[in-house]
C-alpha cells in the first residue's frame, strides 16, 4: 500500500512538472506572436522610407518660429486660352502646429503635433469679362524628411468652381470634386511620389535637399485642373543649378522654373511655367511668368481692420 500510494505522489508531482513546463511554453509562444503582430503592425503602417530630417538651424527658428508669416507678393503673365492675362500672386508661408491623423490646423499645443512649414499660393488674373481664382495649400513638415501631409486646391471662375485635396496616409488619397461631366466627384488612391505643391515649401526648408534627376512627380493641382489631366506621376527631369530649380515633363510639354535666392531665408523671386494654352491641334505653347514685387513678415490673421488696407498697398496688391 505504501508503494502504491509513493507511486501516486511520484506521479502527481512529474503531472505539476509537464503542466507548468507547458504553461511556461505556451505563455512564451504567445509573447512571441504578439511580439510578431506588433512588427507586422509597424511595418504595415510605417510603410514610407524616412531620409534623414534637416537639422533647423537657429537662423531658421528665429525667421519662422516668431509669430509672424512671410507674404510675397508678385507680378503675374499668366497664360491661359492661347493668350497672357496680367494678375497678381501671392505666397504666404507660415509655420504651423499640424495634427497627423485627422491632418488639420491644431488649436493646443500637444506632444502629437507635427510642425509644418504651410504655403497658401493664390492667383488672381482676368480672362477677358470674368476672373479667375486660384489656391493652393500645402502643409510639409519642417523635418524634411517625409512627402507633404496634405495638400489642397481650389479654383473658382463664372463658369463653376473645382476642388481637389490630397491626404497622405498609408497611400496618397485624392478627393476631387468638379463641375466638368467628365471629372465631376472622384476619389483615388496612389502610390506615394514627390508632390511638386511639396518642393515650393521643400526648397524654403534646404533647397539642397530638392530632388534631381529622372524622377516620377506628381505636377501641381492647379495645372492638372487647368489643363484637365489626369492626377498622376509623369516622368520629369529636375535639375538643381546656383539659383535655380527646374522641372521638365516630356509627356505632357511643360516646364517649370522656380528662381531664388540661395542665401537663407531663400526667398522665391519669380518662376516660369511653359505648357500648351489653349485645346486643340493649334494650342500654343505660352509661358507663364511671375516676378517678385514685395515681401513683408507680418501676423495677417490679427491685420483685419479697415486702416489695415494700407498693407495691399505696401505688397503693391491694390
Amino acid at each position: 500500500m505504501d508503494t502504491i500510494n509513493k507511486l501516486k505522489k511520484i506521479i502527481k508531482a512529474e503531472l505539476l512538472f509537464w503542466i507548468s513546463i507547458g504553461f511556461i511554453l505556451l505563455m512564451t509562444s504567445c509573447k512571441k506572436e504578439s511580439q510578431n503582430k506588433d512588427i507586422a503592425y509597424h511595418s504595415v503602417t510605417n510603410t514610407e522610407t524616412k531620409k534623414p530630417a534637416t537639422k533647423l538651424s537657429p537662423e531658421f527658428n528665429s525667421y519662422w518660429y516668431a509669430g509672424e508669416a512671410e507674404i510675397s507678393s508678385y507680378k503675374l503673365e499668366q497664360a491661359r486660352y492661347g493668350e497672357i492675362r496680367e494678375g497678381k500672386a501671392v505666397l504666404i508661408y507660415v509655420t504651423e502646429d499640424f495634427l497627423p491623423n485627422i491632418q488639420v490646423k491644431a488649436d493646443h499645443q500637444n506632444t502629437n503635433n507635427v510642425s509644418v512649414l504651410k504655403l497658401n499660393a493664390t492667383k488672381k488674373f482676368n480672362t477677358g469679362i470674368y476672373p479667375y481664382s486660384i489656391m493652393q495649400s500645402t502643409f510639409y513638415p519642417v523635418a524634411n524628411n517625409e512627402h507633404a501631409i496634405k495638400v489642397s486646391s481650389s479654383m473658382q471662375e463664372w463658369c463653376g468652381h473645382v476642388y481637389a485635396q490630397l491626404n497622405n496616409r498609408d497611400q496618397f488619397e485624392i478627393l476631387s470634386h468638379s463641375y466638368f461631366e467628365g471629372e465631376a466627384d472622384a476619389h483615388l488612391k496612389l502610390e506615394k511620389s514627390i508632390l511638386e505643391n511639396e518642393l515650393w515649401t521643400q526648397l524654403r526648408i534646404n533647397p539642397k535637399s530638392l530632388p534631381t534627376g529622372n524622377l516620377e512627380i506628381i505636377p501641381s493641382f492647379e495645372y492638372t485642373r487647368l489643363r484637365h489631366v489626369p492626377i498622376k506621376a509623369y516622368k520629369a527631369i529636375a535639375t538643381l543649378s546656383g539659383s535655380a530649380y527646374s522641372i521638365s515633363y516630356p509627356e505632357l510639354n511643360r516646364t517649370l522654373t522656380i528662381v531664388f535666392n540661395p542665401n537663407f531665408p531663400y526667398e522665391i523671386l519669380g518662376w516660369e511655367e511653359t505648357f500648351k494654352s489653349g485645346f486643340g491641334p493649334h494650342a500654343k505653347i505660352l509661358r507663364t511668368k511671375a516676378s517678385k514685387l514685395k515681401t513683408i513678415k507680418s501676423a495677417y490673421w490679427e491685420k483685419n481692420s479697415n486702416q489695415d488696407e494700407i498693407l495691399r498697398e505696401t505688397l503693391k496688391l491694390n
